[in-house]
């Protein structure tokens, strides 16, 4: 399904993208999943990613900074935003196995939301890698993910 955001939305979700990296750069933080690189274009796209997800479903966004495990991108729900419209959804061992995951491609402002899984279901053996040598997790092919409507959530729609 693919979603546009209207320029005041991309502006928002740029800025929080760039909240985002302003207080890890302030934290001193480096990523915790051992990537080699992870600044201003990966926050900015996913922020907008989430934005666009909200949008699809209906639902509100609050752009949160800081909020990290504390608590889910959306109500019950996670967002990957993956750099590469190929690349599977990765869902991790410290990933709430309650939450859906909902995989999205793109670049701003028009993204794809390609489907979604629970993090229980994504626990198979088969999907687990430890890509680059970071630490193992499942990387669910987008074969497998179901359409983001079967989440019941919202109205799942791009108008």
């Amino acid at each position: 399904m693919q979603v546009t955001l209207e320029w005041h939305e991309y502006a928002m979700g740029a800025e929080v993208g760039k909240l985002r990296m302003l207080a890890s750069i302030r934290r001193g933080s480096s990523h915790r999943y051992g990537m080699d690189r992870q600044g201003w274009t990966e926050h900015i796209e996913g922020a907008c990613a989430e934005l666009a997800v909200a949008k699809t479903l209906g639902v509100y966004w609050d752009g949160s900074v800081d909020t990290f495990k504390g608590r889910p991108d959306l109500p019950g729900v996670e967002v990957r935003w993956r750099s590469r419209p190929e690349w599977d959804l990765i869902v991790r061992p410290d990933d709430d196995p309650d939450a859906w995951f909902v995989l999205v491609v793109g670049s701003c402002p028009t993204y794809t939301v390609v489907g979604a899984m629970r993090g229980r279901d994504a626990r198979r053996d088969e999907w687990s890698q430890d890509y680059g040598g970071r630490p193992p997790a499942w990387f669910v092919p987008q074969a497998h993910l179901l359409p983001i409507e079967a989440m019941g959530h919202g109205r799942a729609t791009t108008e």
